[in-house]
C-alpha cells in the first residue's frame, strides 16, 4: 500500500484524499486544524497533519515519510510548494492553478529524479488530456475548451459559488487571458469576447476569454487556432467588470480610517461569503472540448466531447471537487501503476498522447460516473447567440 500525503483539506483536497484512501493509505494536510478534523469524521481511514506548507523546513520534514505527494493548495502557494516538493526528491501530482509556468521547474525535476504532472484538473487537466491524445490522431488546426462551474441555485447578483478559495476565481478575472489565433498568441483581458452559448440540461450561458491553455501555448505551437473560455450564467460578468473597473481587485493598499487594507483583501473576504459553497449544496460543471484537424485520410474532422456532472448526494462530494479531483487522483494512480514513468514536469497533454494513459483516466472517471461523453461524428449542438 502506497503512502500518499494530500496538501491542502479544501472541498478538492479533501475529494481526493476519499477517493485514493480507497487503495492506499492517505493522510491530508492543512493548516486548519479544524478542517482537518471534519474530514477525520466524515473519513476515519484518512490520517490528518496540521501542516503549513509556507514553512519550507517543516514540509520538507513532513515529506521524508511519503512515497507520492498530491498538491492541493491555492493557486498563490502553488509554485512555491511543487518546487519545494520536488527539491524534496518526491514525486508529485498538482491542480494548483498557479500563475507560474511549471516547465520551469523540469530541470529540476530531472536532477532530482522526480516525476511532476501538473494542472491535473478539468481545464487545465481534462481537456490537455483529450488534446494530448487526439494530436497523435489529427493534424490539429482548432482547439477550444468552454468550462464552468455552477450552482444550481441562482442567487443575485453573482449567481454563482465557489468550491475553492474566491481568491483564485478572482485570479481567474484578472489574469490577462493569453490565446492563439492565426499562430500567433493573443493576450487580451480576461472577461473580453463575452458570447451566449446555448447547453443541453442548462440553458443559456456565457463564455468569456480566461488563461487556462497554459502549457498548451508551449507544447503544442503547431496548431494555429487555440482558446479557452470560462462559463458562467448570464448577467454574471457584467458586475465582475463593476467590482474590477472599480478598483475592488486591487492589490494596492488604501487608507481606511488610518488602517491601511488592500481592496482585493477586502472583497475576497466579502465574496468568500457570497460564493462559498456549502458542503451538501447542489452545483454542477459542464464542459465543451472542440477539436478540428484533418485526418490520415486527408479530410477534416472535427471531435466534440460534452461533460454534464452534477452534486453527488450519495458522497456528499460537490462536482467541481469530482471532476477536478479525480483527474488527478486517477492520474496518481496510472503513475503508480507504472503506465508513466518519464522523469521531470509534465503538463497533462503530455500524458495524454499515450493511449494507455489516455483510456485509464477515462474509465476511472467513467467508474466514479464522471463522464466525457464524445458526440457522433459531424454532430455538434453549439449555438452562438451573438
Amino acid at each position: 500500500m502506497t503512502n500518499i500525503i494530500v496538501l491542502g483539506a479544501g472541498m478538492v483536497g479533501s475529494a481526493m484524499a476519499a477517493d485514493l484512501s480507497k487503495k492506499h493509505s492517505v493522510t491530508l494536510a492543512d493548516l486548519s486544524i479544524q478542517r482537518l478534523e471534519y474530514i477525520k469524521e466524515k473519513h476515519p481511514k484518512i490520517g490528518v497533519l496540521q501542516v503549513d506548507v509556507c514553512d519550507k523546513e517543516s514540509l520538507l520534514s513532513v515529506l521524508k515519510d511519503f512515497d507520492l505527494v498530491m498538491c492541493a493548495v491555492p493557486g498563490f502557494l502553488g509554485f512555491e510548494t511543487i518546487k519545494t516538493v520536488i527539491e524534496a526528491g518526491k514525486n508529485v501530482v498538482d491542480i494548483s492553478f498557479f500563475p507560474e509556468n511549471a516547465l520551469e521547474l523540469d530541470a529540476l525535476a530531472k536532477a532530482k529524479g522526480v516525476t511532476a504532472i501538473v494542472d491535473c484538473g478539468v481545464a487545465p487537466g481534462m481537456h490537455n488530456i483529450i488534446l494530448g491524445y487526439y494530436n497523435e490522431k489529427l493534424k490539429l488546426t482548432d482547439f477550444e475548451t468552454l468550462v464552468g462551474g455552477l450552482p444550481k441555485l441562482k442567487k443575485w447578483p453573482f449567481n454563482y459559488k465557489a468550491p475553492f478559495s474566491p481568491i483564485d476565481v478572482i485570479e481567474e478575472y484578472t489574469r490577462p487571458a493569453r490565446y492563439v489565433e492565426n499562430g500567433n498568441i493573443i493576450t487580451r483581458e480576461a472577461l473580453t469576447d463575452c458570447e451566449l452559448v446555448e447547453f443541453d440540461k442548462v440553458g443559456t450561458l456565457e463564455s468569456f476569454n480566461s488563461d487556462g491553455l497554459r502549457s498548451i501555448l508551449f507544447t503544442m505551437p503547431h496548431i494555429k487556432n487555440m482558446k479557452e473560455k470560462t462559463l458562467r450564467y448570464p448577467g454574471h460578468v457584467e458586475y465582475i467588470k463593476v467590482l474590477k473597473d472599480s478598483g475592488f481587485f486591487s492589490e494596492k493598499k488604501i487608507l481606511v480610517n488610518g488602517t491601511e487594507i488592500s481592496p482585493l483583501d477586502f472583497t475576497s473576504k466579502i465574496l468568500f461569503n457570497e460564493w462559498k459553497l456549502g458542503e451538501t449544496e447542489e452545483e454542477l460543471t459542464v464542459m465543451r472540448i472542440t477539436l478540428k484537424g484533418t485526418n490520415i485520410k486527408g479530410e477534416i474532422e472535427e471531435v466534440v466531447y460534452n461533460l454534464y456532472d452534477e452534486y453527488c448526494p450519495e458522497t456528499q462530494t460537490s462536482s467541481m471537487a469530482r471532476t477536478t479531483g479525480y483527474t488527478a487522483t486517477a492520474v496518481a494512480n496510472l503513475f503508480l501503476e507504472g503506465l508513466f514513468t518519464e522523469k521531470g514536469v509534465f503538463p497533462p497533454e503530455l500524458i495524454g498522447k499515450h493511449e494507455t494513459c489516455f483510456k485509464y483516466i477515462l474509465n476511472y472517471l467513467k467508474e466514479r460516473n464522471v463522464n466525457y461523453n464524445k458526440l457522433p461524428r459531424g454532430r455538434a449542438t453549439e449555438v452562438l447567440i451573438k
